[in-house]
């Protein structure tokens, strides 16, 4: 196969959709958990997540742009409350969590519809998934609407991180497949992470180093 920008703009929209969506390999699934200035609370599968920085810790995210009259929920809320959590999925969670991707009304939440509970930690004011191994919360820094396709670029603030002590290893990694933590591909396709390869900080004058995972 060969395709041009042409050939590929002239796919049908969701087989568009589904080639470019899987194009870059395996992205994190998370949950991303919102809460309205009124209270109504709202849940969200994403995977366009990124690390910007670690001093301090940042992480990026992209919104995609709604039809004229769509309703954003996720985004509405973050913008509003300029809080938000994500959430890990794991295996036991998953249908639930691909349910949340559903066109729920604003006055349900998905945390109801969907079976997952909400959780609140250290006072922070944006909802967490009780079922997650790992939990993020995040505080709005910056908000783009970006020219080239109007899709909206969120950083956030890493302001609390909350993930059981095992998972933890002595060089500060996180080890996502003893959290059962999966990943997706495409739109719809989820999978587990193994324990991977591991290697030390690399040096010119040095071989490569491996590491127990």
């Amino acid at each position: 196969m060969n395709l041009t920008g042409e050939d590929m703009e002239a796919l049908a929209t969701r087989q568009r959709a589904n080639l470019i969506n899987s194009i870059t390999g395996f992205k994190p699934a998370l949950l991303l958990g919102t809460v309205s200035a009124e209270g109504q609370t709202n849940l969200a599968m994403f995977n366009n997540v990124f690390h910007i920085g670690a001093s301090p810790p940042l992480l990026g995210m992209i919104v995609r742009p709604s039809p004229e009259g769509t309703e954003r929920h996720s985004l509405d809320n973050v913008l509003e409350t300029t809080h938000y959590t994500l959430n890990h999925v794991s295996e036991a969670m998953l249908p639930a969590a691909h349910q949340t991707s559903a066109r729920y009304p604003r006055e349900q939440s998905e945390f109801a519809g969907c079976g997952l509970s909400e959780m609140y930690l250290n006072g922070f004011p944006a909802p967490f998934v009780g079922e997650a191994q790992v939990h993020m919360g995040l505080r709005l820094v910056e908000h783009r609407e970006l020219s080239v396709n109007r899709t909206h670029m969120i950083i956030g603030a890493l302001e609390l991180l909350n993930c059981p002590d095992a998972i933890l290893r002595d060089d500060g990694s996180l080890d996502l497949a003893a959290a059962g933590s999966l990943a997706t591909c495409g739109l719809d396709s989820y999978h587990p992470v193994g324990a991977g390869q591991r290697y030390a900080y690399a040096k010119a004058n040095r071989a490569p180093q491996k590491l127990d995972a």
